[in-house]
C-alpha cells in the first residue's frame, strides 16, 4: 500500500504512512484487495488533506503567496507551481531569481569548485577529415606532402617515387571498403 500509494506525484513516504494510519487499513495490503469505500476515502483524503485533520506542516505548500492558505499540491500542480515561482522571483529582480537567470546555485551552496557545466574543460575529441574528391587533380591529393616541405614532383615534371608510395600506403590505410548493396545480390 504504502509504495502504491508514493507512486503518486506530491505524496511521499511519510504522507502514505499517515494516511493508511488515519483510515486505519493495513499498510501491508495490496491495493488490488482494497474495497470502492476504502479507494473512495484514500481519494478525498489525497485531495483535502486539511479537513481530515492533517497537521499543516505535512503540506507541501504552506502559506501560499497567490491565496495565503495551506495546501497540498499533486501531480502537474507541483511542476507548474515551481515553474510560477521562479518567473515571480525573476521578475521581482530578487536574489534568488537572478541567481536562477543565470543558471547558478541558488540555496547558498559553493561554486568555486563544484557546479560547472559548460565551459571549456578537458580536450575536446578531434572532428572528421574531410575525404579527399574524386575528380581533383593529383597536385591537390598530394598538396599535403607538399605543404611538409617534401617536394611532390622531380625537376623532370614526373612525380617522385617516395611521393607515389606515400600516396599509395594512404589510400589504401585510409579507405576501407563498406559492404555494398551489390554484393548481397
Amino acid at each position: 500500500m504504502i509504495v502504491g500509494l508514493t507512486q503518486i506525484r506530491g505524496v511521499g513516504y511519510m504522507f502514505a504512512n499517515t494516511i493508511l494510519n488515519v483510515l486505519k487499513i493495513n499498510p501491508n495490503q495490496r491495493i488490488g484487495y482494497l474495497s470502492p469505500e476504502q479507494v473512495n476515502s484514500i481519494e478525498s483524503i489525497i485531495k483535502n488533506p486539511s479537513a481530515s485533520n492533517f497537521p499543516s506542516w505535512f503540506l507541501n505548500r504552506r502559506k501560499d503567496v497567490e491565496t495565503g492558505e495551506d495546501k497540498h499540491l499533486l501531480t502537474s500542480d507541483i511542476a507548474f507551481t515551481v515553474r510560477n515561482d521562479i518567473e515571480r522571483e525573476k521578475t521581482s529582480g530578487s536574489w534568488r531569481g537572478i541567481r536562477h537567470m543565470f543558471g547558478l546555485k541558488v540555496r547558498g551552496q559553493r561554486t568555486r569548485c563544484t557546479g560547472r557545466k559548460g565551459g571549456a574543460v578537458g580536450v575536446a575529441k578531434g572532428g572528421k577529415v574531410m575525404p579527399t574528391r574524386e575528380g581533383a587533380p593529383a597536385a591537390d591529393a598530394e598538396g599535403a606532402a607538399g605543404a611538409e616541405g617534401a617536394p611532390a614532383a622531380s625537376a623532370e615534371g614526373a612525380p617522385a617515387a617516395g611521393a607515389e608510395e606515400a600516396a599509395k600506403t594512404k589510400e589504401s590505410s585510409g579507405k576501407k571498403e563498406a559492404p555494398a548493396a551489390d554484393k548481397k545480390k
